[in-house]
């Protein structure tokens, strides 16, 4: 059977089953008895009771609404690992603690924000959702459940999660730029193998003190997974810091493979899709919420990339983001290999950790590295090096040789006539005047000649 039918069947079982707990029935027995196989009736006095078939356990419903866990391979990759020895930074509203799926996860944090408490795990912001959003995200990556099957599990439930708070809006009197650099040094110095950003800035540019923090980052082979944004959040295209070359930037689809619209956006940095709606997240009261965006989509692809790590420890930034893009599926309204919703495709995480992927010696989500770039656009002037968007500087053109000039002439006398006004007044004046004394000449002539005949014909009468 093929990933897209298991997923299929997977779906409609567990869709059966969560609608039974909500109504209070048992589950009904997927194997039905005939009569054909009852116990032969016996003479004995004292029959022996039918033993009583044990209940089918009940599906916890909210296992079972995370179905992402089943569609998108996570399932299958676990029988390889579940993140073990690899750390996500989630540097965001900052995780609660005192919650059973996550305390465990949380093995570290601070905080940047100046507002928050120095372990990162004071819920920050000035709405219930800024609050709630850190440990939302922390859930969807490596929450640990609370039994066997219950209670909601993350994408790498081994793996360990630092709780990094900065302050959104304006919670916090440190400029929010500086909070992101400082939070990502600080995750790399305290082991952070990815690092996790589930906002925007709804800008394509960023400050000098991000190329700083994201060079560290990339050159301790720390990955860094940005969320594209939504539309639905005023991002119509993608913002900084999914713009910063060499992250893995992820876009978001609906469960049926198609690419979310309010839930998501577009951009030519996108490298690959994950589920973004109708997720779940646990908010920082223990209560389970639903809700949607790429700042969900994110941690999935993060878990994901822990799973990877975990399997194939040695893999630099480079090659650990090749193999969750190459081994990605094709999504339904992708166009091309690399597409402006999809980016390479939507994630599949048994592919991505069991796959035979060859190695690459760059970026493949990136056609300039972080280097080059602030190279080429942080130049001070003194270099005279370009900068972004600028044209190379043209090759020098040869133009013909100017004409030599004239040669300097003696001052002349302004009372008599030069050259110029000679051959351009004098001589054209003379020869009208000639013309005109000929004409004149010529009618004097006639004039005479005709006076002439007229006095010999009167002469003769």
């Amino acid at each position: 059977m093929t990933r897209p039918a298991r997923r299929r069947s997977g779906a409609v079982i567990a869709a059966l089953a969560v609608a039974c707990a909500l109504v209070g029935l048992p589950q009904p027995s997927l194997a039905a008895t005939s009569d054909d196989d009852a116990p032969a009736s016996t003479s004995s006095p004292s029959p022996s009771p039918s033993p009583t078939p044990s209940p089918t356990p009940t599906p916890d419903p909210v296992r079972s609404a995370e179905y992402w866990l089943e569609q998108y391979g996570i399932e299958e990759a676990w029988d390889t690992t579940r993140g073990e020895g690899t750390t996500i930074a989630v540097i965001d509203s900052g995780v609660a603690s005192g919650i059973e799926e996550l305390d465990d996860a949380v093995t570290g944090g601070a905080d940047m924000s100046g507002v928050g408490s120095s372990d990162g795990r004071t819920p920050l912001g000035s709405d219930v959702h800024t609050r709630s959003h850190g440990t939302w995200v922390a859930s969807l990556a490596a929450a640990r459940g609370t039994g066997q099957d219950e209670g909601m599990i993350g994408v790498a439930p081994a793996a360990d999660i630092l709780s990094v708070s900065i302050g959104f809006q304006s919670v916090s009197e440190v400029p929010f730029d500086q909070q992101v650099a400082d939070a990502i040094t600080w995750s790399v110095d305290n082991g952070a193998d990815i690092i996790n950003l589930s906002f925007t800035t709804n800008q394509t540019a960023w400050g000098p003190v991000w190329d700083e923090a994201f060079l560290y980052a990339l050159e301790h082979d720390v990955l860094v997974v940005v969320a594209a944004g939504n539309r639905a959040g005023g991002t119509e295209v993608v913002g900084a810091p999914a713009t910063i070359p060499e992250t893995l930037v992820v876009g978001g689809v609906d469960p049926s493979g198609r690419a979310s619209h309010d839930a998501s956006t577009q951009g030519v940095s996108i490298g690959v899709s994950g589920p973004s709606e109708k997720l779940l997240g646990i908010g920082p009261s223990g209560e389970i919420d639903e809700w949607r965006g790429t700042s969900g989509a994110a941690p999935i692809i993060s878990g994901v990339a822990a799973l990877v790590k975990s399997a194939h420890p040695d893999l630099d930034v480079n090659n650990l983001i090749n193999r969750i893009v190459q081994t990605a599926d094709r999504a339904p309204g992708q166009d091309g290999e690399r597409d402006l919703s999809y980016g390479f495709g939507i994630i599949d995480a048994a592919q991505a950790v069991s796959a035979n992927v060859g190695s690459v010696s760059s970026n493949p989500v990136s056609d300039i590295t972080l280097k080059e770039w602030i190279r080429l656009n942080r130049s001070t002037g003194s270099t005279g090096e370009l900068r972004a968007g600028t044209s190379p500087t043209p090759a020098p053109v040869e133009l013909p040789a100017l004409p030599p000039r004239d040669a300097p002439v003696d001052e002349a006398n302004p009372l008599l006539p030069s050259p110029e006004s000679l051959r351009e007044v004098t001589l054209p004046f003379v020869a009208l005047t000639a013309a005109g004394s000929l004409v004149l000449l010529g009618v004097l002539g006639v004039s005479r000649r005709l006076r002439s005949v007229r006095a010999e014909r009167e002469s003769g009468s």
